[in-house]
């Protein structure tokens, strides 16, 4: 159902050469599906097949890019020589289903631990699989006595892609049991006194296997893991999934579905952008504008439970439509959070943006250049703050973000200072929508009219044939979903959230993916970190966000 161009292997590299001198400068995802359980026309065709997505500047169109790799030579040339954003997803590839990048220059697993046998993803590995977290020949290594603190040489291959060692330099590792790592991360790090000469990210503590669960169950039982994603934005991660699925089905959900799903989104935006804000003040020592963030995201965590009945995992959206309505009240419920919102809002504006001590740790550290920015594929409050206009919400209008005024904010030097500064005026952007959705929303049905997608009214379940039938196959047998696939992708907290989702026509995903926009930012940390001082390194990464939820997924 999504339109791609199919290539062989041997003219990737060429392809994305052609498409990158035409415009199509960012790279936006890339991913795999084993085919192996699907029927396939061809009899025995290539087990594996690569999915490229790319964006066109200035336009962000999205292009696609499909390779098909056989399963007894799963090689292609790596990408990351035409687009560095690729680094990271080619080790997930690699790591999910062992299809080799030839000329990467770090594939190593990313998400998994090196000692790892298998490839999760494959169709043939086990849901249920297990296997010892360190294999003997790992805890015999562990026994033997300790390397020399000189002698670095000795540490075999865990350090090599941090270059060579230098005398007086040294190897340290920061997380992730580092308050500042939030015990998801770990950063292992070459100091030459306290300049940081390199950075090796290192993530996958919290991997919670989301993409190899969402094939265990129907499509509707997907959504409650998408609350666990990006866990400070769930609703986003809602919409943005069952957009995807709703773009498989061929449907357009109701006008006021629509509206209430924008409405939503901001809300969790601000959450998002609050708890950004807050955080990167108190890891630098400012704890007064954290408390008033949090004060402020506390308010619209209630809200958000008076709407959909949960803080946090909210499960509120459905493919289709909307769990429920929007409750009696909840517009004033909305402007009173309005009210507080704006003025701890002045509050932490007034405290930090024009503080010396904030400016001096924020300003010109961790800075990235627009050309660097989309090379690695940032999208987002990261990508804007380098002066890069591309909003999702504005550039790809989905839902009815087309007729509603905003701005999108931009900064200049794409530094923490100016990641601050955008994230701060779009919570005011986000009240500036939902004003209008509040002033606009009309009347009428929050789901698509049909037994075969929603859940028929419980009236009809409890009282005719037609309703309990229709109730129990959606049930038992799930949404049956048109075979194909599709790309949705919607503005999250961090920047584009996209859903490539492949079905076999059942009521059970064959394929769920998800690009979460941080796991593109993480992978250029250590370009924007080389030569910053050791103290740079928290406030730089807090400034871009990194959930572990939605890069361990």
């Amino acid at each position: 159902m999504m339109a791609c161009e199919h290539v062989p292997r041997e003219r990737l590299l060429d392809a994305l050469r052609e498409l990158r001198d035409e415009g199509f400068r960012l790279p936006v995802d890339l991913t795999c599906v084993d085919r192996s359980a699907l029927a396939r026309a061809d009899g025995d065709g290539p087990r594996f097949e690569l999915v490229y997505h790319l964006r066109h500047v200035p336009t962000f169109e999205l292009k696609c890019i499909k390779v098909t790799v056989d399963e007894a030579d799963p090689v292609v040339p790596s990408a990351v020589q035409v687009f560095r954003g690729f680094l990271w997803f080619e080790r997930e590839v690699f790591d999910m289903f062992g299809v080799r990048f030839e000329g990467h220059p770090d594939l190593r697993r990313i998400l998994l631990y090196p000692e790892f046998v298998g490839h999760p993803l494959r169709k043939d590995y086990p849901r249920r699989g297990y296997q010892p977290l360190l294999p003997m020949p790992r805890l015999e290594a562990l026994r033997q006595p300790p390397v020399a603190p000189a002698d670095f040489t000795n540490l075999g291959t865990d350090f090599t892609n941090l270059g060579k060692v230098r005398e007086g330099e040294l190897l340290l590792n920061m997380g992730p049991s580092h308050p500042a790592m939030h015990g998801t991360v770990k950063l292992r790090l070459r100091l030459n006194g306290e300049t940081v000469e390199d950075v090796d990210p290192e993530i996958g503590y919290l991997h919670r296997g989301f993409e190899k669960m969402a094939e265990a169950g129907t499509w509707t039982q997907v959504i409650p893991y998408t609350d666990r994603l990006n866990y400070v934005s769930p609703l986003i991660n809602n919409v943005a999934y069952c957009g995807a699925v709703e773009r498989l089905l061929g449907i357009e959900v109701p006008e006021r579905c629509q509206y209430i799903r924008v409405f939503v989104s901001e809300l969790s935006r601000i959450t998002d952008h609050l708890t950004a804000i807050g955080a990167s003040a108190m890891e630098i020592g400012a704890f007064t504008p954290f408390l008033w963030a949090m004060q402020a995201r506390e308010e619209f965590y209630y809200l958000i439970e008076f709407i959909t009945g949960a803080r946090v995992t909210t499960c509120y959206t459905r493919i289709g439509g909307l769990r429920a309505d929007l409750p009696e009240g909840w517009q004033e419920r909305y402007l009173a959070c309005e009210k507080r919102l704006m003025r701890l809002l002045d509050d932490v504006s007034a405290l930090l943006t024009r503080n010396r001590v904030f400016v001096d740790r924020m300003a010109d550290v961790g800075c990235m250049s627009a050309e660097d920015a989309l090379e690695w594929g940032w999208t987002g409050p990261c990508l804007r703050s380098t002066g890069v206009d591309y909003d999702l919400r504005k550039k790809c209008p989905y839902l009815v973000y087309d007729r509603l005024d905003f701005d999108v904010p931009v900064g200049h030097k794409g530094d923490n200072y100016d990641r601050y500064l955008v994230r701060l005026e779009e919570i005011r952007q986000s009240a500036r929508i939902i004003r209008q959705v509040i002033r606009d929303i009309p009347e009428g049905p929050i789901s698509v009219e049909d037994w075969a997608i929603t859940l028929p009214p419980k009236e009809a379940v409890y009282n005719t044939i037609e309703g309990m039938i229709a109730h129990f196959e959606l049930i038992m047998r799930g949404i049956q979903v048109p075979a194909g696939d599709a790309y949705f992708a919607v503005e999250g907290g961090n920047g584009e959230l996209g859903f490539y989702v492949v079905s076999d026509g059942s009521g059970r995903p064959y394929r769920v993916h998800v690009r979460p926009p941080c796991f593109a930012i993480m992978q250029a940390l250590p370009e924007i970190l080389r030569g910053a001082l050791l103290a740079d390194i928290i406030p730089t990464f807090d400034s871009i966000n990194m959930i572990g939820g939605e890069i361990d997924r």
